[in-house]
């Protein structure tokens, strides 16, 4: 590679919001840099999307570039054109999903020997779950950063857990006491479930051979903040023997409103985010609760229905997102019943499809969030001093949850004890009534409560560190230049 040539980064992201979402955002932070260039690879029909959000960063100067390669969604069972875990039409087709991700190695590797031949790309970052693709790299001698979309507490659990078998030889009736970490950890067995106790097949697979590339990579990017988590990442560092690289919250790349009402917007008869901010312009600062547990989950009915009448019943105003959540023919026939939404009209939102989250979370009348616990709207909630309320649905979200409720006390717990059925129909039953969720809201909104106020002053200092991290010297700005500094040099001590 000749000295002029620029330092380019090859971004394969996991074909899911949550994974897909804070790679375009560390694209454009890499991209912003001097004598950087970024290619994203992705499928047809994220590449539509990926393209929409990258469009005001390219025409502002940024090197940033997307390449489509071939999904073989058919090939492993899937409908025509469903391309992300989000378009996966059933719980039960997630299994083929996960095999469509095993077969990726061919397809990436046919456009990158076309178009990189005989120019290579200085390194690779490689969403974790996609271990297949690393071999790609491995291929074209070029070192590998495995990107991982949790944070280092979970990721150093999930690692700690799996390698001391605790799991396995606790009683159903034991909790789960995750060793070797700085602080005690407990967990009930069955809020564990997902990961550690059922037959995952094609998941069971990916999983192994994701912590063999872990162990075998240069090292590992994280969308976290050192001061969030310094103990986790000093130990994660020691237990991996790999450099980790904190460079988050990357969702703070969307600096303004128009990049921030874009960030992820899939389909253009979306309602306009205008509509969103024009009812929250109508509510004082910190009073409007907005509600939102991920964009594919399999929770009861009946269990969403308890946390909008909740929301109801806190008699405080509210957004509530229905997104992709699964019988959602049978909720809407049942908030019809109730009456709920005639109820709550004008105080209450009910939307149904995709939402600008980080805009909305962004508004100053935000005041609290009830979040399923994915790691990505926790640091959105938190840049924005917005204290959280936690439902997790399962796998690492009960992590997550640990480190709202007990490492960082900016949130509090809805009191979930056994993690949602991720592929099939849920057993668990309604775990959290109404009256809780309305006790939850008034510990993190209430004005006469001291802890209430403890809570909201913690989020805003974490909130503070956060937002600092990504400035030009913060821990997170400098960890994106040392990561930079360091795949440069190897490449060329490789080369």
């Amino acid at each position: 590679m000749e000295s002029s040539t620029k330092v380019h980064f090859i971004l394969i992201p996991l074909m899911a919001a949550g994974h897909l979402l804070p790679m375009v955002d560390l694209a454009k932070l890499l991209g912003r840099r001097n004598n950087v260039k970024v290619t994203i690879m992705t499928t047809p029909v994220n590449a539509v999307r990926v393209r929409a959000n990258i469009d005001r960063e390219v025409q502002c100067g940024s090197s940033i570039t997307v390449q489509p390669y071939r999904f073989p969604g058919v090939e492993a069972g899937l409908p025509e054109g469903c391309e992300s875990s989000e378009a996966v039409p059933s719980p039960e087709l997630m299994y083929n999903f996960a095999k469509a991700t095993t077969m990726l190695q061919k397809p990436v590797e046919e456009v990158l020997e076309k178009i990189f031949t005989p120019t290579i790309p200085t390194g690779f970052i490689v969403d974790k779950n996609l271990p297949h693709v690393s071999d790609v790299a491995k291929k074209f001698k070029v070192p590998i950063i495995i990107s991982d979309a949790l944070n280092c507490f979970s990721i150093l659990c999930n690692h700690n857990l799996f390698h001391s078998k605790v799991y396995e030889s606790a009683s159903e009736s034991e909790s789960v006491v995750v060793p070797g970490l700085p602080h005690r950890i407990v967990f009930k067995k069955s809020q564990l479930q997902e990961y550690f106790s059922m037959d995952m097949g094609e998941f069971s697979a990916l999983r192994e051979k994701a912590w063999k590339n872990e162990g075998e990579a240069y090292g590992i990017i994280v969308n976290s903040v050192d001061e969030l988590e310094e103990e986790y990442v000093k130990e994660y560092r020691r237990a991996t023997g790999r450099e980790v690289y904190c460079v988050g919250p990357v969702s703070l790349s969307n600096k303004d409103d128009k990049d921030k009402a874009q960030r992820g917007k899939l389909d253009s008869k979306a309602q306009e985010e205008g509509e969103y901010l024009k009812w929250l312009d109508s509510w004082p600062a910190r009073s409007v609760i907005y509600g939102n547990i991920a964009s594919l989950n399999n929770v009861p009915s009946g269990q969403i229905m308890e946390l909008i009448l909740g929301l109801e019943a806190s008699k405080r105003p509210f957004i509530w997102v229905l997104r992709d959540a699964h019988k959602i023919e049978e909720l809407n026939k049942l908030l019809k019943e109730d009456g709920v939404e005639e109820r709550v009209k004008g105080r209450g939102l009910i939307i149904r499809g995709w939402v600008p989250q980080v805009l909305i979370l962004s508004h100053t009348a935000i005041g609290a969030f009830l979040t399923h616990c994915g790691w990505n709207s926790i640091l959105e909630a938190m840049c924005n001093g917005v204290p959280l309320i936690t439902f997790p649905l399962n796998c690492e979200q009960f992590y997550n949850e640990k480190v709202v409720v007990q490492l960082l006390e900016v949130g509090v717990r809805l009191g979930v004890e056994t993690a949602t059925n991720f592929e099939a129909e849920d057993k668990s039953g309604i775990q959290v009534r109404r009256e809780k969720v309305k006790e939850a809201i008034e510990k993190v909104m209430g004005k006469e409560d001291e802890e209430s106020e403890r809570i909201r002053e913690r989020t805003r200092n974490y909130g503070e560190k956060a937002n600092k991290a990504l400035e030009k010297g913060g821990s997170s700005y400098r960890n994106l230049s040392q990561l930079i500094e360091d795949i440069t040099q190897h490449f060329h001590a490789k080369g």
